[in-house]
């Protein structure tokens, strides 16, 4: 089949433009379209099928990513160069796309093995976190947990590991909302699961006072959450010390966990994309969603974020909205970034990368229709800020920036307890606690990057696998990842310095 595969792929018969699945040369022909190349189009990249006039608009899903800058011709390589994007009217058509869900039955719903917390809470993985309030109990805190390195845990074989949690917030202007979003996302990751206890390390005089912070985010202190600061210790080596003691005492306890089945409902599964190219949107995107479809129907919980990146595709997920305020919730968090970027001398519209350029996306809402693919069918049934908790089972959504740590680390801390991250340049990400597994677009870079990659998801491009085939693969391994089978990621030992909260406000 791969053999006889045309030269380009085509996504909608309404759209303009078709996407060239390898480098194509100039004078070579597009199979089935009628055009030739007018010039060298690298793989990923675009191709005009017909005429656009200037100012037209580029269509590519069915949905407009831009509009003609220049007069492009049949045959043209589409992109930057003769793209731009500028505003025009989306109807929101709240609710219009509801659907009734079709819930697997309770008794024959997928299983993963788990661990269930003395309160009820699932965990996929059994960490001791050591977190710290900012940026100046950093290297303490790095201190305590370098001291189980090595084989310093091999009495503890139920005990994935210590880990500092680092960030460089916490004071010189830490107040209002990021101030909340600081507080929000370390409570977050203190109450995870994933956590079977905690270390919470300050220095005394930040602004994220660690005593306020815990009133305000609920947070109690227990032999399983410790709190104290460096200058309320006696410095760096008293500190060290004394976080070293408690984690000694704690790793018994932390210790006695045993795996057991439970259902794929209790999964929260955060999602996310980056270093993206063209292929994110045909093949690894919509695979995720569709593995997202499964996982809602069988009771649990997909999260999609990145508000700016799905900033021109917002409207078709308004239209899955189960009510109009849920819609509106979304669509206030688009607002509110316009109002931000243009106070800060920007623009939504900045978006691609350069790297996702290269990888042959042109504007923000081609870029944010192929990321907006990783949120599948399903209705969408709530909208959250930043880092707070996710209470509602179905698909939804939280606000966060496009920048990957911070996005993810806000999912992370509103409960997400398995994380995937589709990729086309070949992002390394990881997590800790929580595993996150690496979705290659193209199989190009998923050989070139195997060490890295969990699943090749260009076999849809090559044309070996359908889209629902590659999304029930993916949910199998999301299932074999929550019972304890390593990512690629964690065997690399990557997601220390992973844990990257939000910083909003002026820095003083």
């Amino acid at each position: 089949m791969t053999k006889t595969q045309p030269s380009t792929i085509r996504l909608h018969g309404n759209d303009n433009v078709v996407v060239a699945r390898d480098d194509i040369a100039q004078g070579g022909t597009v199979a089935g379209e009628a055009v030739a190349a007018n010039t060298m189009v690298p793989a990923g990249h675009k191709i005009a099928t017909q005429a656009i006039a200037k100012d037209e608009p580029v269509r590519k899903y069915d949905q407009i990513i831009g509009f003609a800058s220049a007069d492009i011709q049949p045959g043209d390589h589409v992109h930057t160069h003769n793209v731009m994007v500028k505003d025009f009217d989306r109807d929101y058509m709240y609710g219009a796309d509801v659907m009734p869900v079709d819930f697997v039955p309770e008794h024959e719903r997928a299983t993963f093995q788990g661990i269930r917390r003395p309160d009820g809470r699932i965990a996929t993985r059994n960490y001791i976190g050591v977190l710290t309030s900012v940026n100046c109990s950093a290297t303490a805190a790095r201190m305590i947990a370098d001291a189980f390195r090595g084989d310093a845990l091999a009495d503890f074989p139920n005990v994935d590991g210590v880990v500092s949690l680092t960030h460089d917030y916490g004071c010189g202007g830490c107040t209002g909302i990021g101030l909340n979003y600081i507080q929000r996302s370390i409570a977050g990751y203190a109450k995870h699961p994933n956590f079977a206890a905690n270390l919470l390390v300050g220095l005394g005089c930040e602004a994220n006072q660690i005593g306020a912070m815990m009133e305000a985010e609920q947070l109690n202190p227990s032999d399983k959450l410790h709190a104290f600061t460096i200058q309320d210790t006696g410095g760096t080596a008293a500190t060290v010390a004394r976080g070293i003691g408690l984690i000694r005492e704690m790793l018994p306890d932390a210790n006695r966990v045993t795996r057991v089945t439970m259902p794929a409902s209790e999964l929260i599964l955060g999602m996310e994309c980056g270093g993206s190219d063209a292929y994110s949107g045909i093949s690894a995107n919509p695979a995720l969603g569709a593995a997202a479809d499964i996982l809602v129907r069988q009771g649990g919980t997909a999260c999609l974020a990145e508000t700016p990146e799905i900033f021109g595709a917002e409207h078709l997920l308004t239209r899955r909205a189960v009510s109009r305020e849920v819609g509106e919730k979304l669509i206030e968090h688009i607002h509110w970034w316009g109002r931000y970027t243009k106070a800060l001398g920007a623009e939504m519209n900045n978006n691609p990368s350069p790297g996702n350029k290269a990888g042959g996306l042109t504007t923000i809402l081609e870029k944010s229709l192929g990321a907006a693919a990783k949120g599948g069918t399903t209705n969408l049934v709530d909208v959250y800020p930043y880092a707070e908790a996710i209470t509602k089972k179905g698909f939804v959504f939280m606000d966060s920036p496009g920048y990957d740590p911070a996005s993810i680390t806000g999912m992370v801390a509103g409960g997400a307890n398995i994380t995937c991250f589709t990729t086309g340049r070949g992002s390394v990400f990881g997590g800790k606690p929580v595993p996150c597994l690496k979705l290659a677009t193209n199989t190009h870079m998923f050989d070139r990057m195997v060490g890295d990659m969990d699943i090749n998801c260009g076999r849809i491009v090559d044309g070996e696998v359908t889209i629902q085939d590659m999304g029930q693969e993916i949910f199998d391994l999301i299932l074999a990842t929550a019972s304890g089978e390593q990512a690629k990621s964690e065997a690399l030992g990557i997601g220390s310095d992973e844990f990257v909260p939000w910083t909003v406000g002026a820095i003083m």
